[in-house]
């Protein structure tokens, strides 16, 4: 019964990561890219590290592969987020299909979010900003 447990998170841990690696060449663009493989290596990894962990059934092991399994869930989203931030930052390309951009504007040029204020708040600091320099 166990074997059969195995095998199905096995296959399904792997196919998650396929997905992952077929999602890096149909997704259109950066940030869609980075999306799916963040997500979806991060459940495969998973559940082919739980799987191990049950398999082998000895603690050090158990022990070794649950840290990990935390790491994964703790980090990955963290360096999915910086790194998504570091490509915006440095004018990476949305897909021509986008219809919004969220974070249109709301960066100054230190790249400090300016957070907490209306579009038209943004629009008259700017214009202060500009004023005020000769």
């Amino acid at each position: 019964m166990t074997d059969i447990l195995f095998i199905i998170l096995c296959t399904i841990g792997s196919l998650v990561t396929l997905v992952a690696a077929v999602g890096i060449l149909r997704m259109p663009d950066f940030y869609m890219r980075l999306s799916v493989t963040v997500k979806a290596s991060t459940i495969g990894s998973g559940l082919l590290l739980l799987c191990a962990a049950m398999y082998f059934n000895v603690p050090d092991v158990t022990n070794r592969a649950m840290a990990i399994v935390l790491f994964l869930i703790l980090t990955a989203p963290v360096a999915g987020h910086m790194i998504g931030r570091a490509a915006y930052m440095g004018k990476a390309k949305l897909w021509k299909d986008s219809k919004l951009d969220e974070l249109e504007g709301m960066y100054d040029e230190d790249h400090h979010l300016r957070s907490g204020q209306s579009k038209k708040e943004l629009q008259e600091n700017d214009e202060k900003k500009a004023d005020i320099q000769p």
